[in-house]
């Protein structure tokens, strides 16, 4: 019999239980791969999907959080595991000669047949084939081996098209749906031309070549971690560069020699401005959440960024983009690309959306009914609101009303605060997060299944993005959206969204876009 041992119990637990099995408690061995929680610092990773690695496999000794990735870790060793790959008959399979560059080529028609069938769309001169595989566009082994402990088997659509293109060293504009995979898409590029250019490199000081400008602190943390984990092993370093940690730790790291830095704009500006670095062999500068970077209050510091370096090669990636951002896009860079996958600036098809239209002074009596239901609760959930001060209020009153411990994260807390919250979030001690929009951008939320927008934001992009974290990689998730009269900024794109999505649309949502409609035509014939 296969056994393995769980950390800390010191006793084996039989692997033959039914992997659809999904009433397990908390001292049974976790089922699924989303069971588990996260991982802390320090503790042991899965080698499949990099959760906490509660179980150590005796067959072979690796750490694992579930029985799905402990059965993923045997297959692999008979090879017995059915890998997804194109039918050897479907045009979609690629074949065919290399190009210097260890793409694969591939006739037009067969990429463009590809493209439809992915719901890929670019736009821009000499855009490569999308790839069907990591192991097609010349990695170096190390770096595949890297992808398949993080559990990269199979690029996602938005992966198969922009790692080809960054790494012919196209400059791409990127749109595709939350939690589509967009952070590794700008990742592999970035560390296969950062190792290349150190292996051609006789000098031991190594000195940044990509910079990822990122929004948010947790966001950072998150690239970061990422990059650290897909570069394990490999003449690749990072620093990380944010508010609220010491500066001095951050300028040392980067002396030490780097070849990423991910950072948030402002806190990069002052080190530099602060302190020597040189930036001259920067290559590669990344926008993540570009649309939210190009906005008031963001925009000059990256445009003070980005012309301080040498014509960069720019990668801008987001789940929602506008004109504005293709624009300014244009302006940064003339011959910058354009790739769309998926539904760009709608809701992940995964997202259940469930609209209900409630009073203000009704919402919390409402959320309340929610959180005490168990049809309706999905622990673990985000709950998003307008304010720093409702999020704090919010997440009391319901801590004090329903009994479930609720915390708050928000701007004005602490890094320290923030890293000990989102650790309390992630490990399950605390099953609700009550957040502003600095949760809404990027962050990967693996263990989130349901998000309660409480106070709809003023615009339909930020709203798609906040749902989006209830969907990771297209796993299912619910989105509870409360609605009223105090919305009408964004009704008519709501009701557009919601119809688009086959959500259901409540009754007063239909009558104040009717009302709302009617009282513009009679101003406009006024």
């Amino acid at each position: 019999m296969e056994d393995w041992i769980v950390r800390g119990a010191g006793e084996a637990l039989p692997s033959a239980i039914n992997i659809e099995r999904n009433d397990t408690s908390e001292d049974d061995v976790k089922v699924r791969s989303r069971d588990q929680r996260l991982a802390l610092l320090g503790e042991p990773k899965c080698v499949i999907c990099g959760r906490y690695g509660e179980y150590i496999c005796d067959e072979t000794d690796d750490d694992v959080c579930s029985l799905e990735c402990k059965h993923i870790v045997l297959d692999r060793i008979t090879n017995t595991r059915t890998v997804k790959t194109f039918p050897a008959n479907d045009e979609c399979h690629y074949v065919g000669k290399t190009d210097e560059k260890g793409l694969r080529c591939v006739s037009n028609g067969q990429s463009e047949l590809l493209r439809k069938r992915l719901d890929i769309i670019v736009k821009g001169n000499d855009i490569p084939a999308p790839i069907s595989s990591f192991s097609s566009c010349g990695l170096p082994e190390k770096l595949l081996h890297n992808l398949e402990s993080a559990g990269f088997d199979m690029p996602t659509p938005v992966q198969m098209q922009a790692i080809p293109a960054a790494m012919s060293r196209k400059s791409l504009l990127v749109s595709a749906d939350t939690g589509s995979g967009k952070t590794a898409s700008f990742l592999v590029p970035i560390i296969f031309h950062c190792t290349e250019a150190s292996f051609s490199k006789s000098s031991r000081l190594r000195k940044p070549q990509a910079i990822v400008l990122v929004p948010t602190r947790e966001l950072c943390s998150q690239v970061e971690e990422q990059a650290k984990l897909l570069g394990k092993g490999m003449p690749f370093k990072t620093a990380l560069v944010v508010g609220g940690d010491a500066m001095t730790s951050q300028l040392y790291r980067i002396q030490q020699g780097v070849e990423l830095i991910v950072a948030t704009p402002g806190r990069l500006i002052d080190l530099l401005t602060k302190h020597e670095i040189e930036m001259d062999d920067v290559r590669i500068l990344v926008l993540d959440e570009v649309d939210c970077m190009l906005q008031k209050g963001f925009r000059d510091q990256v445009m003070q960024i980005f012309t301080a370096l040498s014509q960069p090669q720019l990668l801008m990636y987001s789940a929602t983009t506008a004109g504005d951002v293709e624009k300014m896009a244009s302006m940064m860079d003339q011959g910058i690309s354009y790739v769309s996958v998926g539904r760009p600036n709608r809701p992940n098809k995964a997202v259940k959306q469930i609209a209900i239209w409630v009073e203000t002074k009704q919402k919390k009596k409402k959320l309340f009914e929610i959180l005490s239901s168990k049809l309706h609760f999905m622990p673990p959930a985000i709950i998003f609101v307008g304010s720093r001060l409702g999020a704090d209020l919010l997440a009391d009153a319901i801590t004090v009303t329903t009994r479930l411990k609720a915390l708050s994260i928000h701007g004005e807390k602490s890094t320290k605060e923030r890293r000990e919250i989102m650790q309390s979030f992630l490990t399950g001690e605390s099953p609700l997060l009550v957040a502003t929009g600095v949760l809404s951008r990027g962050v990967d939320l693996l263990a989130v299944r349901q998000v309660i927008v409480f106070d709809m934001p003023n615009s339909i992009r930020e709203y798609v993005h906040q749902i989006g974290r209830a969907s990771r990689l297209s796993e299912e998730g619910r989105a509870i959206v409360f609605v009223n009269g105090e919305n009408k900024n964004v009704l008519s794109e709501f009701v557009e969204l919601l119809k688009s999505s086959g959500a259901a649309i409540p009754r007063e949502l239909l009558s104040l876009r009717y009302q709302s409609s009617c009282q513009k035509k009679r101003k406009h014939m006024s």
